[in-house]
């Protein structure tokens, strides 16, 4: 059993299919760390577009994302009791789940992957993939299953 567990969200259903291992891994009073990864948006610099693109924030970004895991957190607190929210922004996903286990000694990493395969994980690589590779603990990967799987 685990006491310290890192669970990275992107705010997809995929990504939350991993919390319905929480109770098989978690030890009592384990505490459980929901993560999400919030991009900088990229500036637009095209003098010649006619269109103004509408401009989000970083602070927007990080408050949609502290939002959305709290109302994950305060589902998964009437199963579990002890857990966090954490929003971090950083360019390289999986690098940034990585340093983030290693910087607060979680000694578990639970997460779902997206399931590509063939071209498109070619194209948009795996961040379980490169989190497996480079985590400072061990990462239970959970399979996704469709809605006619559940």
């Amino acid at each position: 059993m685990y006491h310290r567990l890192l669970i990275p969200l992107d705010g997809s259903e995929l990504a939350e299919q991993a919390l319905a291992q929480v109770e098989h891994v978690a030890a009592t009073g384990a505490q459980i760390t929901l993560l999400q990864i919030v991009q900088p948006p990229l500036p637009v610099i095209a003098a010649e577009m006619a269109v103004p693109l509408p401009a989000v924030s970083s602070e927007e970004l990080r408050q949609e994302a502290e939002t959305y895991l709290q109302t994950v957190a305060s589902r998964l607190r009437e199963r579990v009791g002890n857990v966090h929210i954490a929003v971090v922004e950083g360019d390289a996903v999986a690098e940034t789940i990585v340093q983030y286990a290693r910087d607060h000694g979680h000694d578990l990493i639970l997460m779902s992957t997206h399931g590509r395969g063939g071209l498109s994980r070619l194209v948009f690589g795996s961040v379980a993939e490169a989190v497996v590779r480079h985590a400072p603990c061990p990462v239970l990967i959970v399979r996704p299953q469709s809605k006619g799987e559940r």
